[in-house]
């Protein structure tokens, strides 16, 4: 469409609109000069897990050593890395709805059966201990925790995670996943919390994820990681010894000079989130058939659409192709995400862009 010449506004993509801090590009500039571009080690470079483990001390209160952490090609091959290498055939993965694809897409490519925790707009969009307490079985391998959350922007807060370790606690059979990228893109000053230090006796079991892509805006450098156990870390590591090997040099050392250099470029991204989540949400609040639930972190916003179906739109997808083709406005179904009817808003990009869409977003369901 933009091909040939139409106003396109694109909300569809979780990707930062920002820059790549400048002192991360100028050390990867400095490592290709001096000849780093030679095989890496699979499991990163030794200065990029010390950076890490500062960083999972700093940030989180985590405690790792070198032989407890990896270095993936982004954070969705830390996702494949963990699966490929623990779930087989018939092993049960829970995954919190609504979810980010990936999850339940490499369960099946690892022969594993997806169990689908609800989590309801009304409990803002948070797993509850007793539907987590119904979906574990024997069979379950992992318990997925993505917080804040991709696609709804739901925060956990140790409160929240809190009766979920308890009931982890009974179940010593799975390992637990704390998707942890979007940390540090959490709004109105809740401070963050992951699950092994609201209960470190989960610390045995527990991988903890992140990467480069969402807090410095370096998505394309594809550098995520993982701390947890020895033997999880080491057949993780294996696995990608024959996947895709280790991650370019130049990209490492640009992620130890975003972890160990100034916070400016981070403090920016997160002020100017907060800011279009408010702008977007005040938009959508004066649409009278879409309900929108607060996101307390990331870069989403993700309404209910319901109000809108049942004449010629009858489901999540019809609306988004619909408004694509009349309003000129990119979103992604809630399908897409295992929760309909709702469509997922990203906030990755400028106000002035955002605010046109809500304007189209608003005209568009006075027609339906």
């Amino acid at each position: 469409m933009r091909a040939d010449g139409i106003d396109v506004l694109s909300l569809t993509i979780g990707e930062p609109d920002f820059a790549t801090p400048p002192h991360a590009i100028a050390a990867a500039h400095r490592a290709a000069l001096a000849g780093r571009t030679k095989y890496p080690p699979v499991d990163g470079v030794p200065a990029l897990k010390a950076a890490i483990i500062r960083d999972f001390r700093r940030r989180a209160g985590l405690d790792f050593m070198p032989d407890q952490v990896m270095v993936a090609n982004g954070g969705k091959q830390v996702i494949f890395n963990a699966l490929m290498a623990t779930v087989s055939t018939g092993d049960e993965v829970v995954i919190p709805t609504p979810y980010w694809n990936a999850y339940p897409l490499v369960t099946g490519l690892a022969g594993g059966n997806t169990v689908f925790l609800d989590c309801l707009q009304s409990d803002g969009f948070k797993p509850t201990a007793a539907a987590l307490a119904r979906a574990l079985t024997p069979r379950t391998r992992w318990v997925v925790l993505n917080f804040p959350n991709n696609p709804t922007g739901a925060v956990l807060t140790a409160a929240d995670l809190r009766p979920l370790a308890d009931v982890l606690l009974a179940h010593p059979q799975c390992w637990i996943m704390a998707d942890d990228i979007y940390a540090r893109l959490i709004h109105d000053g809740t401070p963050h919390a992951t699950i092994s230090v609201v209960e470190p006796r989960l610390a045995d079991r527990t991988l903890t994820l992140y990467g480069a892509s969402k807090t410095y805006a370096m998505t394309g450098w594809r550098v995520g990681w993982a701390a947890g156990p020895r033997d999880l870390i080491a057949a993780m590591v294996n696995m990608q010894g024959q996947a895709t090997s280790g991650i370019n040099v130049p990209a490492q050392e640009a992620v130890i000079a975003a972890l160990d250099g100034p916070d400016d470029a981070v403090l920016e991204m997160q002020h100017a989130y907060r800011r279009r989540r408010d702008l977007v949400q005040s938009a959508l609040s004066t649409i009278p058939n879409v309900v929108s639930h607060r996101p307390d972190g990331a870069f989403y916003v993700y309404p209910d659409i319901s109000q809108c179906l049942g004449g010629r739109l009858r489901s999540d997808e019809d609306f988004a192709r619909a408004l694509l083709d009349e309003a000129h406005i990119a979103i992604v179904h809630g399908a897409a995400f295992g929760r309909s009817p709702h469509i997922r808003i990203s906030c990755a990009t400028d106000d002035e862009t955002l605010a046109r869409a809500c304007e189209r977003i608003a005209q568009f369901c006075k027609t339906v």
